[in-house]
C-alpha cells in the first residue's frame, strides 16, 4: 500500500455531495456543494453552518480539521493501527495530515458521512470469523505484534474511537455466527460492535459493561441492543448493536465533541452545556429531559468517563436531530479520578443536589422521579452483575462505590 498525500477530498452524505475540504499552506478550508446548500441540511449547525464559498478552519483543536469530519476519524485504538500500517510501508504517521486519514477512512467510517479519494478498498468476504482469534491479535497488535493481521484489524476498526481494542462486525439474529461488518450485510445480520480487553481493564471489563447495559435499561436508558458472546477464555466480549446503521442504512452522526468543538482528552465540559447544546440542536425538551437520565445514570453509577465524544446526535432525513441512544456506560474513572463532565461545577464528589440544581436550570419537572428509577436500578447491582458473569472481585469492588 502506498500513501500518497492528498490536498482535496470531496465529502458526501450518501449519494449527495457535500462539499470539498482542501489543504492550503497548512490550513484546511471546507466549501458546500451549491446543490447541497439548497437541500437545506444542516451536517453541523453550530460550527458549519450552510454557506456559499470557503471557509477556513478557525479552532486550535483536531488537528485543524473541522469537528463534523473529525468524527469519521479514527482514534485511540484505530488510529494506533492506522499508524502501525503506515510504519510497515515506510512512512511516519507524522508526514498524514487530516486529509489523508480521510482517504483511508473513505465509504466505511462511523456516521453516514464518506470521503473520496478512498484508499480503504477491504475485499473481506462474508465468512464466519473467530472473535477468539481477533481478541488474541488485538493484545498483540497492543504489544507491537500481529503484524500479519494488521490488515485484517485495520479493516474491521475503521473510525473506531477510545481506547479498548474492538471491530466492526455483522452478527446474525440468533447470535451464533459473526462476520466482517465493513461492508452489505447479508439478509438476516444486523451492524454489531465488539470490544476487546485493554491491558489496563478489568479482566472481566465485558462482562462488567454488559451488567451496566442490563441495570441501565432498567434505569429507563435508552440503548442498543446488547450481548456477551462467549469467550473460549474468561468472562467473554462486550458487543452492542450500532445506533448508526438501520440494516444497510447509513446515519448522519456527530458527537457533542465535534459539534462544539470540545476536546474530549480533556475535562473540558460541564453537563449544563450538554443539556444546553442537546436542546439548541433538537430544540425538544424531552431530549433534554433523556440527556438528563443519562447524566444522572453515569454520575451515580460511577461511570467517570463521560467525556464529549462520549455523548452523540443522529440526523434524520427530514434535517431534524436527536440524542443517540447511549454508548460506553461502564464502570469507569475519569481524570484524576473525577468526572470528566462536571455538574454544575463539581467534578469530584456530585451527587443527588448537584443533579436537582441541574434539572432546576432546564425546568425537568420529572427530575426527583427520573433520579428515583435510576437509583432503583443500580440498588439491583449484584442482579445484574450475576447475568453477566461478572467476577466476585469486580462485584464487591464496584458495589462498594456505587451503593
Amino acid at each position: 500500500m502506498i500513501y500518497t498525500p492528498v490536498d482535496l477530498v470531496n465529502v458526501f452524505l450518501g449519494n449527495h455531495k457535500v462539499g470539498r475540504l482542501a489543504l492550503v499552506k497548512r490550513r484546511i478550508y471546507f466549501e458546500y456543494e451549491p446543490t447541497f446548500i439548497t437541500a437545506g441540511l444542516e451536517i453541523s449547525p453550530f460550527k458549519l453552518p450552510l454557506k456559499i464559498g470557503a471557509v477556513p478552519f478557525e479552532d486550535s483543536i483536531f488537528e485543524g480539521l473541522f469537528g463534523v469530519f473529525n468524527d469519521s476519524l479514527p482514534d485511540g485504538w484505530g488510529r494506533l493501527l492506522l499508524d502501525r500500517q503506515v510504519r510497515r510501508h515506510g512512512m511516519a504517521p507524522e508526514q498524514l495530515t487530516p486529509l489523508d486519514r480521510l482517504t483511508h477512512v473513505g465509504q466505511h467510517g462511523m456516521g453516514a458521512l464518506s470521503y473520496e479519494p478512498d484508499v480503504n478498498t477491504p475485499n473481506l468476504a462474508e465468512e464466519v470469523i473467530s472473535l477468539d482469534h481477533l481478541a488474541q491479535a488485538s493484545a498483540q497488535a497492543l504489544e507491537g505484534e500481529a503484524d500479519e493481521i494488521f490488515p485484517e484489524l485495520l479493516a474491521l476498526s475503521a473510525s473506531s474511537a477510545g481506547a479498548r481494542p474492538k471491530v466492526m462486525v455483522g452478527v446474525n439474529e440468533n447470535r451464533t455466527n459473526i462476520i466482517h461488518g465493513q461492508q452489505q450485510l447479508p439478509e438476516g445480520y444486523q451492524h454489531w460492535m465488539v470490544k476487546f480487553a485493554s491491558s489496563s481493564d478489568l479482566k472481566d471489563i465485558g462482562a462488567v459493561e454488559y451488567a451496566y447495559s442490563l441495570m441501565a435499561k432498567a434505569a429507563g436508558i435508552e440503548m442498543p441492543e446488547t450481548h456477551l458472546f462467549l469467550a473460549n477464555k474468561g468472562a467473554g466480549y462486550f458487543g452492542v448493536q450500532r445506533f448508526d446503521r438501520i440494516a444497510n442504512e447509513r446515519i448522519h452522526m456527530h458527537s457533542l465533541a465535534g459539534l462544539v468543538h470540545a476536546d474530549h482528552r480533556l475535562p473540558s465540559l460541564d453537563y449544563e452545556i450538554v443539556l444546553r447544546a442537546t436542546f439548541l440542536l433538537t430544540k425538544r425538551i424531552n431530549e433534554v429531559a433523556k440527556m438528563f437520565r443519562l447524566a444522572t445514570f453515569n454520575v451515580l453509577a460511577h461511570n467517570r468517563d463521560d467525556h464529549a465524544k462520549n455523548f452523540a446526535y443522529l440526523m434524520l432525513s427530514d434535517g431534524t436531530w436527536q440524542a443517540s441512544l447511549a454508548y460506553d456506560l461502564t464502570f469507569s474513572s475519569g481524570p484524576g479520578g473525577e468526572q470528566s463532565s462536571t455538574v454544575m461545577g463539581e467534578g469530584k464528589n456530585p451527587g443527588v443536589e448537584h443533579l436537582l440544581a441541574l434539572a432546576k436550570k432546564f425546568d425537568i419537572e420529572q427530575a426527583q422521579p427520573i433520579i428515583d428509577e435510576v437509583q432503583s436500578a443500580i440498588f439491583r447491582w449484584t442482579e445484574f452483575a450475576d447475568e453477566a458473569g461478572v467476577s466476585t472481585v469486580s462485584k464487591r469492588k464496584i458495589r462498594k462505590i456505587i451503593l
